[in-house]
């Protein structure tokens, strides 16, 4: 096991987390060997292009990713971050690029999906109705839902081409920290892969945690190698107020 990392009373935790973390609970990372999404290719099922050209695909190809995230269970890093937050409070905050609500389930409370959620949905036209929680399963043209305004219903996701969500309060977040930790993320998907360049101009402590070294790894303070669910509980060592 790796030596403790203390957390000062001073100290604030920005936490990032990637498909990595997903992918302990049996999800699959983003891209296999093959360059391939669950047998799809990206351009057919995560830009608005593909659905512009094709609704229906797009739409069961996220059904399919509801059906396999109901099929999995929170791990031990999904866990030891939501008892990180119960132990720091408001010290912490917890983003992350992941759509699935395993962190949730975990028990994590603060927290941001940069890249949409998997159970959301919204209005195409973005007519003003806010995003709404979404269980459906929608595997043919016939099945998409429709807005009150008449345009289709789309995944809550940001697609390539897209911006993330709540970018602004990211990165006050990150001005805030004093630690940064990000696990289980490649280093490869911007603007998420810079976050660590931007804590480190700001003095803060840079920490990677996964079982490979990332592609930015010359960026971080330190680097953990191994699995977040063995590395993360007891990693974190909370120093009490003299």
């Amino acid at each position: 096991m790796p030596t403790p990392i203390e957390i000062s009373p001073r100290d604030r935790l920005f936490v990032l987390t990637g498909a990595g973390v997903s992918a302990e609970s049996g999800l699959p990372t983003f891209r296999d060997n093959n360059g391939l999404w669950n047998g799809y290719r990206v351009e057919e099922v995560a830009t608005p292009e593909a659905w512009t050209d094709d609704a229906e695909k797009v739409w069961r190809f996220y059904s399919m990713r509801r059906r396999d995230a109901l099929s999995c269970e929170p791990n031990p890093a999904h866990y030891a971050l939501a008892e990180l937050e119960r132990d720091l409070g408001d010290r912490l905050f917890l983003c992350t690029q992941n759509v699935d609500p395993l962190h949730e389930r975990a028990g994590s409370k603060r927290l941001l999906h940069m890249h949409g959620e998997l159970f959301r949905s919204r209005c195409e036209a973005e007519c003003g109705r806010p995003d709404f929680a979404d269980e459906g399963i929608y595997e043919s043209a016939a099945d998409i839902p429709r807005c009150e305004c008449g345009a289709r219903i789309r995944p809550h996701i940001v697609w390539f081409g897209e911006i993330p969500l709540e970018m602004d309060r990211i990165y006050t977040e990150i001005d805030r920290c004093t630690m940064l930790a990000v696990i289980g993320s490649s280093g490869t998907v911007y603007p998420a892969a810079g976050f660590v360049e931007w804590a480190r101009r700001g003095g803060a402590r840079t920490l990677y945690i996964g079982p490979e070294r990332p592609l930015n790894a010359s960026m971080f303070s330190e680097v953990v190698l191994g699995k977040a669910g063995e590395v993360l509980p007891g990693l974190f060592n909370i120093a009490k107020p003299a």
